[in-house]
């Protein structure tokens, strides 16, 4: 089980970066495009704390 734990944990970790990468390579976003890349980003930080929490236990 641990080993499925890490493989989302690194899988969510990697799209979280892209976001970033993402966001940071663009000088010239709209605010409805950082609302949307910030939900996203909250959705992948509240998914990757699940999963911490469920690896520790």
């Amino acid at each position: 089980m641990d080993e499925k734990i890490d493989i989302a944990i690194e899988y969510y970790s990697k799209k979280g970066q892209d976001i970033l990468d993402k966001v940071n390579s663009v000088s010239n976003l709209t605010v409805d495009e950082l609302i949307t890349y910030g939900e996203e980003m909250a959705i992948i930080e509240y998914k990757l704390t699940a999963l911490e929490v469920a690896k520790e236990n």
